[in-house]
This record gives structure tokens, C-alpha cells and sequence, in this order.
């Protein structure tokens, strides 16, 4: 197997409008596999699956290879015909911490600064990712619309978030007329950082809690992936899935009233 087609792999992949680093870890892994079997036959590629040790690192290995195998039979091209067979480790669904309205207005009480504060807001509204925080600019943002503009997501699509009444009110306090240049000037780390500071979760559980929140609030699954920047339902089903039960509870208590 001729290495380079991993290179046209990674940019078809791009291409797509798929996420550059998914692509990315992807064909490191394809490199490293060919790189230790030049024609892998599923045996190999079993073995070489298994000489990680984290069920995590397994299971992105076995993704790489389908996604791969099945881009070469899209294609045309042989050598990975035994794909489909390549196991699927499972990964343990462990708890994970989710942002509910206590987080939210233990954060605000912290936040001694109009900029912490609107940082408290936009996360609670937007749900938006650590990167995507910190890359936001003042022209991104529509107080009229009540969105902000998302100019490069994880897949590499732009996307508008919606921002809530008091997540208006925050940015207005924190810019004080201010028309352009970075939102809050703050690198991903930084923001980080300020949640620490704030004894607040990671910006991560941020997301988690919104999706949950908005869901409980009656916001169709439909409408979350796109404010999330999802393609489809799988992530919401992982960021639910702890409260799943609750959130049917209630969807139905609603549905009485």
C-alpha cells in the first residue's frame, strides 16, 4: 500500500468540511501502521491495534482504519478489503461533569469583572468551545440578530450561535462602545485559566450543561446540533446520555400540562 494515499485521504477528508483534526490524528495513525506492515492484512492490523494500552487509543485506531478502508473502496482502491471486520473496542461511559444553574450563579457571584462576568454568560448561552471562545471578535457578534458569528468551529464550518437577553446585556457592560478587535482577549488557555480562578468547570462541562439545559428547556435536538456545530445526533446522545431519564421526565410533565 502506497503511502501517500493517506495523504490524499486527509485531504479529501478536508475537503468534506469534516474536522481537519480528526484528519489529522487519523493519518497519523494510518502512517504508523503502514509504516510497520507495508500490506497489512486484518491479523496485523489487530495486533497493531492492541499495542496501545488505552481503550480510547484501540478505538481511534479502529477508526482510522475503517474510515480509511473505506475511502480506498470509494475509490477503487484495493488492500484494505477487510475493513468492515476490524473490531470496535467499547468505551467505558464514566460520569462526566455537567454545568447545571448552581455552577452558573456560583460563577457569576465570583466573577469580580465585567469581562469575567460576559465570559460566565457566553458560556452558559453558547456553549461554545475553549478555542472558539477565545477567537471571538467584536464585529462577530449581532446584538440586533441576538447571535454570534462562529467563523471556524471544530469541522471548519462557520456557524451562529444564538446569545441570550442577559448574555447581550454582559457583552454591552464588558465592550462600553467598543465596535471591533478581539472579544475578550484571551487565548484558550487563558480561558482555562479564568475558569480555575472562578473555582468554575472546565469550559467543556460548560458545553455539557448547555446542550442539557437547552434540551430541558424545550429546544429541539434539531436546533442544538446546529448551534453546536454538530452533524448529527451522536454527540447530544453522549452529552445527554447521564440524564436522559430526567430529561424524559420532564419533556412528559410538559407534554401533560
Amino acid at each position: 500500500m502506497d503511502i501517500k494515499f493517506v495523504d490524499e485521504f486527509q485531504i479529501d477528508w478536508h475537503l468534506e468540511g469534516k474536522s481537519k483534526q480528526t484528519a489529522k490524528n487519523y493519518a497519523s495513525d494510518l502512517r504508523k501502521l503502514l509504516n510497520a506492515h507495508q500490506n497489512p492484512t486484518l491479523a496485523q492490523a489487530k495486533e497493531w491495534m492492541q499495542e496501545t494500552n488505552s481503550v480510547v487509543g484501540r478505538r481511534k485506531r479502529a477508526q482510522a482504519v475503517r474510515a480509511f478502508g473505506r475511502w480506498l473502496e470509494s475509490n477503487s482502491i484495493g488492500g484494505f478489503e477487510w475493513y468492515r471486520q476490524m473490531p470496535l473496542p467499547k468505551e467505558k461511559t464514566l460520569p462526566q461533569q455537567t454545568v447545571g444553574v448552581a455552577d452558573y450563579e456560583r460563577a457569576l457571584i465570583r466573577a469580580k469583572t465585567t469581562r469575567d462576568v460576559a465570559v460566565v454568560e457566553v458560556l452558559w448561552s453558547c456553549g461554545l468551545r475553549r478555542k472558539e471562545l477565545s477567537e471571538i471578535k467584536v464585529e462577530d457578534i449581532d446584538f440586533q440578530g441576538g447571535f454570534i458569528l462562529v467563523r471556524q468551529s471544530k469541522t471548519g464550518k462557520p456557524r451562529v450561535v444564538p446569545i441570550s437577553p442577559s448574555t447581550r446585556r454582559a457583552l454591552r457592560r464588558h465592550l462600553k462602545g467598543r465596535s471591533e478587535g478581539p472579544l475578550f482577549n484571551l487565548s484558550s488557555n487563558g480561558v482555562r485559566l479564568l475558569l480555575r480562578r472562578l473555582g468554575a468547570p472546565s469550559a467543556h462541562a460548560w458545553r455539557r450543561g448547555w446542550a442539557v439545559q437547552a434540551l430541558r428547556n424545550g429546544v429541539s435536538e434539531t436546533s442544538v446540533r446546529a448551534a453546536a456545530g454538530w452533524s448529527s445526533g451522536a454527540m447530544v446522545a453522549r452529552y445527554t446520555r447521564a440524564l436522559s431519564g430526567e430529561l424524559a421526565v420532564e419533556e412528559f410533565q410538559r407534554s401533560w400540562r
